[in-house]
């Protein structure tokens, strides 16, 4: 009977340890032919192939770390590559890569690794996936790829790349490649409020009117509610100095209070005063009332200009306890680059307060910036848009709300071009410079 009892503790044990790595690496010394063994190089042209070796000098945790550099002739293309087989279709996999860079003009982007999946036949099964998490630790950056195998992969190939650059070095060390559980599910309910306040002629009314919505409408269990953009003027008559108000500030209190009730984040688009200056400001309460930020409208129209209103100079984005989430305000959708600032800080979902706007420009921002948009509008309408540019949710009703659970942490996958989200962390072009001509 002991016996037994120590077979099903080792039993138990050997479960819940930790499965070794297919693949780990942190000494790449070379082999006779120069390179590490298991080792090749990946060089689509040979006329523009980086230089690639072995670093003894230059590693994070143990000697020798694998090198490309550019020569400044011209851009180069390429780099290490090695095979790892043992892959499972439909098992998660975690990449973790170390490197550190020397010299790029667009480190985010020159510095590759990557998974592309094999199968039996030795061809690309599914589409490369792309590393482009990271953390940084004593000099060193910590890349991170957590992704699926895709249908009919046997193995992987494990990529570390330098891409199109004509200068600067970068060192890879530490390797490793395991299975990894899959994400848990992100479900996180939204409630966007359609509502129009008419001839309330304050700016209490109007607010008033919003939470008695938000009483009628919005379930239980919800995570986020939206309120258009202006709550404090729409349908008051008045002028945005006449409602302008400190933030935090009375709106803002009254909001607490609501998201305290209903257990749920609000976010709300109203008029700012700070010191002299005026702002269309959107703002977010945390669950428990609390002022959580606020971000200042960045496009400025020239209607609101006219009314003495500034613009805002930066693109915050806020960790909640179910993802992180940016804020636009109506002419922001007209930008492209609103958007594109919350999407590299992080956001994955943006709540976009708009008076009236272009729905066409609003998917496109979901769908190029891969992730989800939530608007409450007047003269546009109040939905949710994912990550695809689908429209998920409406609410066309005055008083309704468009209501609909997403899921975070979902991959968006196009069958012929990859995991999108990852394929603008890595190729977004930010480092061409564009002077206007002629307009000044």
């Amino acid at each position: 009977m002991r016996d037994e009892m120590r077979l099903l503790l080792a039993l138990l044990l050997a479960a819940l340890a930790p499965a070794a790595p297919l693949f780990e690496q942190s000494n790449f010394a070379p082999a006779p032919d120069g390179l590490p063994e298991g080792w090749r190089l990946w060089v689509p042209n040979q006329a523009t192939a980086p230089q690639a070796r072995v670093d003894t000098t230059t590693f994070r945790s143990r000697p020798d770390s694998l090198v490309l550099a550019a020569s400044g002739a011209n851009d180069v293309l390429g780099g290490w590559e090695r095979t790892v087989a043992g892959i499972a279709a439909g098992q998660w996999y975690r990449l973790i890569v170390s490197y550190r860079a020397a010299g790029l003009d667009a480190e985010r982007r020159q510095v590759i690794a990557r998974l592309d999946w094999v199968d039996a036949d030795g061809k690309r099964a599914g589409q490369p996936d792309y590393a482009w998490r990271f953390s940084t630790e004593g000099g060193w950056r910590r890349l991170v790829l957590e992704a699926p195998a895709p249908r009919g992969a046997v193995a992987v190939k494990l990529q570390l790349l330098l891409w199109a650059s004509r200068r600067g070095t970068v060192w890879f060390d530490d390797v490793s490649l395991e299975a990894a559980p899959a994400p848990a599910p992100r479900p996180v309910t939204v409630a966007a409020i359609n509502l129009r306040p008419q001839n309330t002629g304050s700016a209490e009314a109007s607010v008033g009117q919003f939470l008695e919505a938000i009483d009628r409408t919005v379930p239980p269990k919800t995570d986020i509610i939206l309120l258009p953009e202006g709550i404090t003027i729409v349908g008051t008559g008045k002028a945005y100095r006449d409602v302008a108000e400190p933030v935090p500030g009375p709106t803002t209190a009254r909001l607490g209070e609501a998201a305290r009730k209903h257990r749920a984040w609000i976010a709300a688009g109203l008029y700012e005063r700070d010191g002299a200056g005026l702002y269309n400001t959107a703002v977010l309460i945390d669950r428990e009332g609390r002022f959580a930020g606020k971000y200042r409208k960045v496009y400025i129209p020239r209607e609101e200009t006219e009314g003495g209103l500034l613009p805002g100079h930066d693109y915050p984005v806020f960790d909640t306890d179910f993802g992180r989430v940016g804020m636009m305000i109506c002419w922001d959708v007209q930008y492209a680059d609103p958007a594109r600032g919350l999407a590299l800080r992080g956001a994955e979902l943006i709540l976009m307060p708009i008076w009236g706007g272009n729905v066409t420009l609003a998917r496109a921002r979901a769908i190029e910036n891969h992730l989800f948009i939530a608007a409450s509008g007047y003269n546009y309408p109040t939905h949710v848009i994912d990550p695809d540019g689908e429209i998920l949710a409406t609410a066309a009703a005055d008083g309704a709300a468009a209501i609909v659970t997403v899921d975070l942490s979902r991959r968006y996958v196009d069958p012929w071009l990859g995991h999108m989200r990852a394929r603008f962390m890595k190729e977004l072009r930010l480092d061409v410079p564009v002077e206007p001509a002629g307009l000044w």
